[in-house]
């Protein structure tokens, strides 16, 4: 057996050392408390946390932490998060703490991860991975649209270019726009496009909702024809994503992020979003919103290009038996605030294995939405032939009214 590795930035109160209260984590995550126990035992010494290292970081501290493999029951994601960042927020000593990072030992990894990925998506758009970056979009406005109109601007979309369209975090199954009918409009508007086009777009709608009727709401979304699904994880829980990747759906399930700034925000305390992420990826998400360079979102690019790479690194998973295979990577998503002008930021900081989606970046264009996606369109093709989009907006019109309403910065 291994140790879990854990990372904790914190600042102690004044009257504790940081070795104190280093320890006191790792006590409080492991099998310590507040006092002397009679129950405790010999036995139970071997699942005490350890403290690693403490080192200086700024107004605080950086602390590495071990944690047996044995206080994990393997497979539980709850219960993982349970011992990772527990009540360690509470610690009457810190006066902040936050989760930077940990790594599971392999056997701990022993989760299917996605079932597309980035490469399984790059095939059903039919893009290979150096080929561009995908160019995503959100519905707008986020909500009030009824059926037939999502439909219409998803049609829209879809000729200008788009590979990828999803619902926005706060529409699910409403009166105005239930999630059947919607589902049924826009798959016909995106069929008419395909035939069109001869390209194949992506719709997912998302599904989230109670933990006991998220897998029936996304089997009736894939029945009326969606061909992906969307899961607000930190609201509907990690465990909805692995409830949708284990059913019978075959689709990528994209997850959304909604409500992480609540955890991720605060540099001082909280959770930073690469656990988030790592656990997205065990669970089985094929593509997680990250963050942008450039968008309109809080956000530290060196942080954020660390995320990415959280999703397309490496990482193997064991079973008991000791038998070893490489969960696919997941494919990261550019998201929140982004229109043609910002594609190059985007592409030069996170590389072109990313998804661009733009909302009011699409739908804001002074012609509308089809000449929206076509400039995002556009401002990807300049990148990709090595041109600024100033340059490329010379002869694509499209792109230039983009830059003349938004600018390139």
């Amino acid at each position: 057996m291994g140790d879990v590795l854990a990372t904790y930035y914190f600042e102690p109160r004044e009257d504790t050392t940081p070795e104190f209260a280093a320890q006191a984590i790792a006590d409080e995550q492991t099998t310590g408390t507040w006092t002397d126990l009679s129950t405790r035992t010999d036995y139970v010494k071997r699942l005490d946390g350890t403290v690693k290292s403490v080192e200086k970081c700024g107004a605080g501290y950086t602390a590495e932490l071990l944690y047996p493999e044995e206080i994990f029951e393997k497979g539980n994601i709850p219960q993982y998060l349970s011992v990772l960042a527990g009540n360690l927020f509470g610690l009457g000593r810190l006066n902040n703490v936050r989760l930077v990072d940990f790594r599971l030992t392999q056997k701990l990894c022993d989760f299917p991860g996605p079932k597309f990925g980035i490469c399984g998506v790059r095939k059903m758009i039919g893009t290979d991975r150096n080929s561009r970056p995908h160019v995503g979009t959100i519905i707008k406005p986020k909500v009030g649209l009824n059926p037939k109109d999502t439909a219409e601007v998803a049609y829209l979309a879809a000729i200008g270019g788009v590979d990828f369209i999803k619902d926005d975090e706060t529409l699910t199954d409403q009166g105005f726009c239930p999630m059947k009918e919607r589902v049924e409009a826009v798959m016909q508007a995106l069929d008419k496009a395909m035939s069109e086009t001869g390209r194949t777009i992506l719709y997912a709608a998302n599904v989230s909702t109670r933990a006991d009727k998220i897998v029936e709401r996304a089997k009736l979304a894939v029945d009326c024809g969606a061909n992906a699904v969307m899961v607000d994880v930190l609201t509907s829980g990690f465990a909805a994503i692995e409830a949708l990747r284990e059913s019978s759906i075959d689709v990528p399930i994209h997850v959304h992020r909604t409500m992480h700034g609540a955890m991720t925000r605060n540099e001082k305390h909280g959770i930073a979003m690469r656990p988030l992420a790592r656990l997205v990826r065990l669970a089985g998400g094929d593509q997680l919103h990250t963050g942008t360079v450039s968008g309109k979102m809080g956000h530290n690019p060196e942080e954020l290009k660390a995320d990415n790479r959280t999703l397309t690194e490496e990482l193997f998973a064991a079973d008991d038996s000791g038998n070893e295979r490489r969960l696919n990577y997941v494919f990261p998503v550019a998201s929140g605030g982004l229109h043609p002008g910002k594609v190059h930021a985007e592409l030069a900081g996170l590389g072109i294995n990313v998804v661009l989606q733009a909302g009011g970046g699409i739908h804001g264009h002074p012609k509308g939405t089809q000449a929206g996606a076509t400039a995002m369109r556009q401002a990807v093709d300049a990148f990709m032939q090595g041109l600024s989009a100033e340059e490329y907006a010379k002869t694509h019109t499209e792109l230039k009214l983009a830059l003349e309403k938004w600018g390139s910065s």
